[in-house]
């Protein structure tokens, strides 16, 4: 027998105690409730109207069996009352996946337009059953009346918006078992997505057999150590970390996958992220005899020793960008990657195979004699241009394999090869660039669908950086306005990625799936005009029930206390802290104790607002549960700049768009560092150009600007910060020059791990610009090389 997955079904029974308000995730298209209730007991009957419907009604019988302690008779032939009939005959709605759901006192009839209309009309139908009982070990138990369960009289006509919906998951940083990879791809089911984009290679690990190439899991699917902490880490844990999934492993997913109507997508990392693969086979790479580069804080004793002993290449140990690449000059690199292809396209049925090549330095190839020549002859005139040469090579080999060839959005520079579908995961940028191309497109945006990124702005966990809440994610809007209806309809759908360097264990992956999976299930299935987040906040906590009843790991950021800090109206240097509670009847208590016997506090019910009027700490309080308090602090250091107005020439990036001009000036100075980006505004290649307006002249002696250095992350020092004071005057752009200005400097290189550049000068002004320099393009042996730097700045200080 077909094994059921339980875990799916912890998201069913979600009908509300409410008599006519459903709370289904994702909401279907259309609803009409009616009056009544059908009751399934032991004599109901499944009936299979159509062909290839067995494994489904398998899959509903074994449901039942949990769910009631017995299964119900299937047959083919019967035309009685009191049945579950399941019905793939065509509909008038031809979209893939529409179903009909249809109840009234003498049975359930489910009809879909094929096999998978109908099993996700069976999700609709396991979420309209009763609540479940608490912790049953084998799944949950309706609750019933004599052994029956109660479906609702409806009518529910639901159809997809977009065809691709996905989720994906790097198994390359950190190794999960088939097991748990089946409950993630049941956990996708619950909420009807299609698509499992499987991430199997990487620099820290090579996760598929392949039987031509057996080093790359003996050698490449293990590295000696990995590095502690946030990167770029504490040091090095020592302690040897792999493994891998057998050819007949990945069959087993693909199949348990197919049975529930996730089509599974390999991505085999190319032409970058391979040191794995180059550790197993050194003549991969442009210089086999080049030792791995692993800095000396971060590398493990193991492989300090192995390449004292002799051994060249290494599984990578920390995370970024490396520079040790498949060779594009040789050959032998595209014999290998055809033969890789081969055998990993008969695993897959999917007409998808993804190359990854994102993020691939160019450093080697401008320095190998191979790369070189072939640019030479093959008329490319830089090393972008190798690169789409390089993809455009492979996609004819997977386009003449009948496959069609998936790439992140940097397969756009250089020239698109021509059938490729576009993931892009820079922002939107790429994916309306090759929407106008008449390219198909996933969107895949960090912001806001990177689930590696944090939900909430206290830190509870060490994540990559990056504030994507369960808000975001349900107002994402796949087809950017950017697009007309037409090139818009080139956008195949979205998914949500989960990238694992900081995700060592399947409770971390749950944490961060959960419950931003049901908000992007709803955004990608229901009709846009059917979206409410309001009515989605009204469903959410029946889903946090089932949760907590099943022992999901889930993240509770959504009852975080909302804080907010905004300058007061007329700007002239006090700023609020603001509270809110999404229970409205919780009291909340915020209080500032200070020196010589300073104490303030306000108190209110549902929100609180307190003036900060002192620099220090500020402490909210909010009783949630008996015997169980949220407690918040937030620390703000007062000077001169802190809640004046502040105007910016160039807006930053709507990746880090922080709290505007005015984070800058809010008096909260980042101490988190990539943990709370949200603190820090984001500058993409252009500079941050500040003008302050201190409301009256007064004396200045320093200008002091907090920015973030993370070079792992993309992320530089400005290359000079200039200060230009101005008196209280009116004055245009033209007239700056005439100004007293004082220019630092920096050296982003040089100064690594600065978090703060003072400008000294004593001067009188009314007006302060600042103006920080981007660093501009990253150097070669960088991660992200050859890209623009960013540049992040949290905080301007006046003294």
């Amino acid at each position: 027998m077909k094994k059921i997955f339980c875990i799916l079904f912890v998201f069913g029974s979600l009908v509300c105690k409410a008599q006519n308000n459903l709370n289904l995730v994702p909401m279907p298209a259309q609803v009409k409730i009616e009056k009544g209730a059908f009751n399934i007991d032991k004599n109901t009957t499944i009936v299979l109207e159509g062909t290839g419907l067995e494994q489904i009604s398998s899959l509903l019988n074994d449901y039942m069996q949990q769910s009631v302690g017995y299964r119900l008779k299937v047959t083919k032939n019967y035309t009685g009352a009191n049945a579950i009939r399941l019905n793939n005959k065509r509909l008038d709605n031809k979209i893939t996946g529409a179903y009909v759901f249809t109840s009234n006192d003498k049975g359930i009839n489910i009809a879909g337009n094929d096999e998978s209309g109908i099993f996700y009309g069976i999700q609709t139908f396991f979420q309209l059953l009763p609540a479940a009982k608490d912790k049953q070990p084998t799944g949950p138990r309706g609750q019933t009346t004599n052994n029956k369960l109660s479906i609702p009289q409806l009518t529910i006509n639901d159809y997809p918006r977009f065809p691709y919906r996905g989720i994906h998951l790097d198994v390359g940083r950190h190794f999960f078992p088939i097991s748990f990879v089946k409950k993630y791809i049941d956990y996708l089911a619950a909420y009807k997505f299609n698509t499992f984009h499987w991430h199997l290679t990487e620099d820290q690990g090579w996760r598929i057999e392949i039987k031509k190439y057996p080093e790359l899991t003996k050698i490449g699917g293990w590295r000696n150590g990995t590095i502690i902490g946030r990167y770029p880490g504490k040091g090095n844990d020592n302690k040897p970390y792999g493994g891998f999934y057998t050819q007949a492993e990945i069959k087993e997913v693909v199949q348990y996958a197919k049975e529930r109507y996730i089509d599974v997508i390999p991505e085999i990392e190319m032409p970058g992220h391979s040191s794995a693969a180059i550790a197993a086979y050194p003549w991969l790479s442009c210089f086999p005899a080049k030792p791995t580069e692993i800095p000396a804080k971060m590398i493990s004793q193991k492989s300090i020793a192995e390449q004292k002993a002799g051994r060249i290449k290494l599984v990578q140990e920390t995370w970024g960008v490396f520079d040790d690449v498949f060779c594009a000059g040789n050959e032998t690199t595209f014999t290998f990657l055809k033969n890789v292809i081969d055998e990993v396209i008969t695993l897959f049925p999917s007409k998808y195979f993804h190359l990854g090549a994102d993020e691939c330095p160019k450093a080697h190839w401008k320095l190998c004699p191979a790369c070189q020549q072939r640019m030479k002859d093959n008329n490319l005139k830089d090393e972008h241009e190798l690169q789409s040469w390089f993809v455009q090579r492979i996609e004819k080999y997977v386009n003449s394999k009948g496959k069609t060839m998936i790439g992140w959005d940097e397969i756009l520079e250089g020239g698109l090869a021509p059938n490729a579908v576009v993931m892009s995961w820079r922002g939107e940028k790429g994916g309306i660039e090759a929407a106008k191309q008449k390219h198909p497109v996933i969107m895949t945006p960090g912001n806001p669908v990177y689930f590696d990124h944090t939900q909430s702005k206290n830190e509870d966990s060490v994540t990559i950086g990056g504030y994507n809440p369960i808000e975001n994610v349900y107002a994402y809007e796949p087809i950017p306005k950017e697009l007309n209806a037409e090139e818009g309809k080139y956008i195949l759908g979205a998914q949500a990625n989960m990238w694992t360097e900081y995700m060592e264990y399947p409770s971390k992956i749950e944490y961060q799936l959960f419950p931003r999976i049901t908000a992007l299930s709803e955004a990608l299935w229901s009709p846009k005009e059917k979206r409410n987040w309001k009515d989605f906040e009204r469903r959410l906590p029946v889903i946090f029930e089932r949760l907590d009843k099943h022992k999901i790991n889930y993240s509770k950021a959504y009852y975080d206390l909302q804080t907010n800090v905004s300058p007061s109206a007329d700007q002239s240097g006090l700023i609020i802290w603001k509270l809110d509670s999404k229970n409205k009847d919780q009291e909340i208590t915020a209080t500032y104790t200070g020196p010589l016997r300073i104490f303030l506090q306000q108190k209110g019910t549902g929100n609180v607002t307190i003036p900060v009027t002192h620099q220090g700490t500020y402490t909210a309080k909010m009783n949630v549960a008996s015997n169980k308090e949220v407690i918040l602090t937030q620390s703000f250091f007062l000077n001169k700049a802190t809640g004046k107005k502040i105007t910016l020439a160039t807006q930053p990036s709507k990746s880090y768009p922080g709290d505007g001009a005015f984070t800058l000036v809010n008096g909260v100075q980042n101490e988190k560092g990539m943990s709370k980006t949200s603190e820090f505004l984001g500058f993409n290649g252009t500079d941050m150009d500040a003008i302050i307006d201190l409301k009256t002249e007064m004396d200045i002696s320093q200008v002091t600007v907090h920015v973030l250095e993370q070079n792992g992350s993309w992320i530089y020092l400005p290359a000079q910060v200039e200060v230009t004071y101005i008196p209280d005057v009116d004055f245009t752009e033209a007239d700056l020059k005439n100004f007293p200005s004082t220019i630092r400097k920096i050296d982003p290189l040089a100064d690594k791990g600065t978090k703060t550049i003072t400008v000294e000068n004593k001067q009188k002004c009314r007006y302060i610009k600042v103006k920080a320099k981007n660093y501009g393009i990253i150097p070669a042996a960088n991660p992200g090389s050859g890209n623009p730097a960013w540049l992040f700045v949290d905080e301007i200080e006046v003294q």
